[in-house]
């Protein structure tokens, strides 16, 4: 099993002489004024879960946009900062964007194109020239902040997600010889008859290629991808290496399912700070004597939650008897409201949440309690404890680490999660409630026998899946990653 140790020395004994260098558009901590006051919050998402122990265990350098407004303030004449705040363990280099190249880059190609087009949840892509213009000025922009913190020395640049993915190639042509690069894409990718309407495919496929590994959460995408290669790029794939050869640079394709910091989840969850979190979530929610129910995501329209507020309404309709004895939490940050159909995704789970209260709830009750404020990790996890049943219900995922997460919090071996066959992390934890968030009478069924497993069931599911998470957990994910990328050579 893969420890924060086993990386640590991996990276002391291997890759001591050399820059450690990872690049994301979302930076692990963000600096904001809070009354006044400036407050360090950790960033949300599932690459900041999963990557922010990998940094803090090897003390590399992570590159990201600072977007927090008091951001400039704590940064040095060199854009940096070191993080956590509390016990600073790697540097933090930010990446300023003006209002413009943020809405073309973020709001419009990266979200409004990249998104819905990995996704399929029957959103139409939106593809402007004039988005694509900044996605590729601002993806320049990352490259050169790289190369000014490289300076002469030899790196590994690690790639996250679908904001980067021209970045290798700009790195490549500025200092090929130097560098080692790898991507790692967070969302799923399409297959080809959807991937081909993309008018920048040729641009986006070739730079991609620049790495020299590129991995993916799944089996199923790597071979989307060497489809979509095989069809758009003249190059040679070899499927027994899982490889593509172009222009004389062989890329290697992998899976690696993304994970989570079990060990230092288990702890923290029982902490004082959560026990304390714990209770003033209880009482600020009055949730003692009732059945809790969790939905905590980013509101996005792949994650399902109408579709989840839905499942609860038919819940109480076929299940009056739960009336009163349990109730559903759903906690999500607003994200991209400047995209309408964000807005429009908002406006939607404030209706059926006043329309299924309105419909289900009596004097001193309501079923759904929505909690828009953002959480810090204690109280994330004191929801996770909380918590008799976890409901993720994607409608297309690349792995989801809210589902891990919540069981590596459960040292009790409490709570039942309800999950979507939807997501990557379905193909590893099969003693979950699989669910079609599609279908809403299944889905409704789903929780209820989630919420009446005995305990031993409970227990015994609940057990089984955390030792996958053990095993599986984020320093063994990072730890094949470095390992292959290890088997590369500096060019002299």
């Amino acid at each position: 099993m893969w420890t924060k140790e086993d990386l640590q020395r991996l990276i002391k004994e291997k890759m001591s002489d050399y820059l450690f260098v990872v690049v994301s558009n979302r930076q692990p901590y963000v600096h904001i004024f809070k009354k006044g006051k400036i407050e360090c919050q950790r960033g949300a998402g599932g690459v900041i879960t999963a990557l922010d122990p990998v940094m803090q265990g090897c003390s590399g350098i992570w590159i990201a946009y600072g977007n927090g407004d008091a951001d400039r303030r704590t940064t040095d004449s060199r854009s940096k900062v070191r993080v956590p705040p509390e016990n600073p363990k790697y540097t933090l280099k930010r990446v300023w964007l003006t209002k413009e190249e943020e809405d073309g880059y973020y709001y419009g190609y990266s979200n409004e194109a990249l998104w819905p087009l990995c996704h399929m949840v029957f959103q139409r892509p939106t593809f402007k020239k004039e988005d694509w213009d900044y996605y590729v000025r601002v993806n320049k922009k990352f490259a050169e902040a790289i190369i000014e913190e490289i300076g002469n020395k030899k790196a590994f640049v690690f790639i996250q997600d679908y904001h980067l993915a021209l970045l290798a190639k700009f790195l490549r042509e500025m200092a090929g010889s130097q560098l080692i690069l790898s991507h790692f894409w967070h969302i799923p990718w399409p297959n080809y008859e959807t991937f081909r309407v993309c008018p920048q495919k040729q641009q986006i496929l070739e730079a991609l290629l620049s790495n020299d590994l590129l991995g993916f959460h799944i089996r199923y995408h790597c071979d989307n991808f060497l489809d979509v290669i095989d069809r758009e790029i003249e190059s040679k794939i070899n499927r027994e290496r899982f490889s593509i050869f172009r222009l004389n640079h062989e890329t290697l394709i992998r899976p690696y399912p993304i994970s989570v910091d079990f060990e230092g989840i288990n702890e923290l969850s029982k902490s004082e700070s959560v026990e304390v979190a714990m209770e003033n979530l209880k009482q600020e929610y009055a949730l003692s004597d009732l059945k809790v129910l969790l939905g905590l995501d980013r509101i996005d329209y792949t994650k399902g939650i109408p579709e989840r507020l839905l499942a609860v309404d038919l819940l109480l309709k076929r299940h009056p008897e739960l009336k009163e004895k349990i109730v559903f939490i759903q906690m999500g940050e607003l994200s991209r409201l400047h995209i309408p159909r964000y807005k429009a995704l908002n406006d939607e789970i404030n209706a059926l949440v006043e329309e299924i209260n309105w419909k289900h709830s009596t004097d001193s009750w309501k079923p759904i309690i929505l909690v828009r404020r953002h959480l810090s990790f204690s109280e994330l996890l004191a929801f996770y404890r909380i918590g008799d049943v976890c409901i993720v219900s994607s409608l297309h995922d690349g792995m989801n680490l809210v589902a891990k997460e919540f069981l590596s919090s459960r040292s009790d071996e409490e709570g039942s999660l309800v999950l979507s066959q939807f997501t990557g992390a379905a193909r590893e934890l099969t003693d979950a409630v699989l669910i079609n968030p599609y279908d809403r009478e299944q889905f409704s069924e789903g929780i209820f026998k989630a919420i009446s497993f005995s305990k031993e069931e409970t227990q015994k599911r609940m057990s089984k899946m955390r030792k996958i998470i053990e095993q599986n957990n984020i320093f063994r994910w990072a730890g094949k990653i470095l390992s292959e990328l290890l088997k590369f050579e500096f060019e002299e």
